[in-house]
């Protein structure tokens, strides 16, 4: 390892260097100031400079005095099977009190995107536990489905539950983990999940990659990266289906901008680097199944819109890439809801493939569609009701309020620590679809009627005689 001698200068996160013969990009360095080390990435090299990336930040370097040492490596993160359990911080460092991880392989963080002619077409489902996601937006094994929250919503809250929550189903085994990356978030917000993981027992099958917002900008850009190479090793070498929730992919980008605007670059939309397209592009494309290896990797992104834009650059630019979107409302969320999902923009584009007869249960296309028809529906009657008042409303105006009261408050609405089987989300979807008469339940034919909906309207009915 050959060490050299000054630093040009230092801006924020980054350092710049006198060129160096036979150095790479993404080289790793050694940053010796006296008794203190710190880590650098190689991020750009000219003809007469280069630019590091610290991790550590670069506060307090002396100049003229630091000694750089190249080793000649990318950024690597040790891994093994006894990795599950273990928490680290953004760079790949145990900080859960049960000493460094030695692991059994090293892998650069820096994975490539699948080869689409690779990948499998995505089928089968992983289970939440959550009614609106599991039946009406389903989330398939190596789908990349993002949640679009905003400042105050409860995103925080889904996400512990859906980690502590998540398998493969009933018939789905049990070879699943899930890698969470925590990206820039607070102190606060740290300890929650670590009480949540504790009582709902999911340490045993969960790895954690947990990045504060008082960590350097330079941690915040590799937590993401050390979360999926961690993935595609338990998928892909251990044969694993992996569910990765990062969050919050925001925070990511903001460190991005941060470190483009230190390096001088044009920016493009709202100040974020040109590049943030193929940046995040090269994180959600890590996601999938390949032909030729055991396991899946699924994509689990939480991002905050600000000012709840869902035209801001970080959600517009994740909808592109990815397949669908669960978005949090403010308004059900002011109701009471938890959780608020907005099913009407909601979607999971993949979610007509791995559902049904032999995934979860063959009514479970009917249901998903008669619900959002007859939700999509609600909204206008309720505007109705509001200049007309409910009294002069018809009976099937009245029938439809009364059903989106039930739907809002008995289907969507369930506790932060409710699990609900697929069977119980989808006979709760069928009972309260029974509100509305027969002649409104145009997506379904006279088969299902026979066979699912009316028996659910005398059970219905049955139980309030009782």
């Amino acid at each position: 390892m050959k060490a050299y001698t000054g630093i040009l200068r230092a801006k924020g996160p980054l350092i710049f260097l006198k060129a160096v013969p036979g150095v790479r990009s993404g080289e790793m360095l050694r940053i010796m100031d006296g008794e203190t080390e710190r880590r650098a990435k190689l991020i750009r090299l000219e003809e007469n400079f280069s630019v590091a990336q610290i991790y550590e930040g670069s506060d307090g370097l002396e100049l003229d005095r630091t000694r750089v040492a190249y080793s000649g490596e990318p950024f690597t993160l040790r891994l093994g099977p006894d990795i599950l359990g273990r928490s680290f911080n953004g760079t790949g460092e145990a900080i859960d009190g049960g000493g460094p991880f030695s692991g059994e392989t090293e892998r650069d963080i820096n994975g490539r995107p699948m080869n689409p002619m690779a990948r499998v077409y995505p089928r089968n489902y992983i289970r939440t536990g959550i009614s609106s996601i599991d039946v009406l937006m389903t989330l398939i094994r190596g789908q990349k489905l993002p949640v679009f929250s905003g400042s105050g919503l409860p995103h925080r809250e889904l996400a512990a539950q859906i980690i502590s929550q998540a398998d493969l189903g009933a018939q789905g085994g049990d070879n699943f983990a899930v890698v969470f990356g925590a990206i820039g978030i607070k102190q606060s917000d740290a300890r929650y999940f670590e009480d949540y993981f504790r009582r709902s027992g999911a340490s045993s099958h969960l790895v954690r990659f947990m990045n504060g917002a008082n960590d350097p900008v330079a941690e915040r850009i590799s937590t993401p990266r050390c979360a999926l190479t961690c993935a595609e090793y338990l998928a892909f070498d251990l044969g694993m289906q992996v569910l990765v929730v990062l969050m919050d992919m925001t925070s990511y980008c903001e460190g991005l901008r941060e470190i483009s605007s230190a390096r001088d670059e044009v920016p493009g939309r709202k100040g974020y680097p040109g590049y943030l397209y193929s940046d995040l592009a090269s994180l959600y494309e890590r996601a999938g199944i390949l032909k030729d290896r055991p396991g899946s990797v699924t994509m689990l992104p939480i991002l905050t819109m600000p000012g709840d834009d869902i035209s801001h650059p970080v959600p517009d630019l994740s909808g592109y890439i990815t397949e669908g979107q669960i978005v949090l409302s403010r308004s059900l969320m002011g109701a009471g809801v938890y959780p608020p999902v907005d099913i009407l923009p909601s979607l999971s584009r993949l979610m007509k493939d791995g559902i049904g007869e032999g995934y979860t249960r063959e009514d479970h296309s009917d249901l998903s569609n008669q619900l959002f028809s007859a939700y999509a529906k609600l909204t206008d009657i309720r505007n109705l009701a509001q200049i007309m008042g409910k009294d002069d409303l018809s009976a099937r105006d009245r029938a439809y309020l009364d059903f989106g009261e039930a739907f809002e408050q008995r289907f969507l609405k369930q506790g932060s620590e409710e699990n609900r089987s697929i069977e119980e989300s989808l006979d709760m979807g069928w009972k309260i679809l029974s509100i509305l008469p027969d002649e409104e339940l145009d997506r379904l034919g006279e088969e299902r009627l026979n066979k699912t909906l009316r028996p659910a309207r005398r059970a219905a009915h049955a139980g309030e005689m009782a």
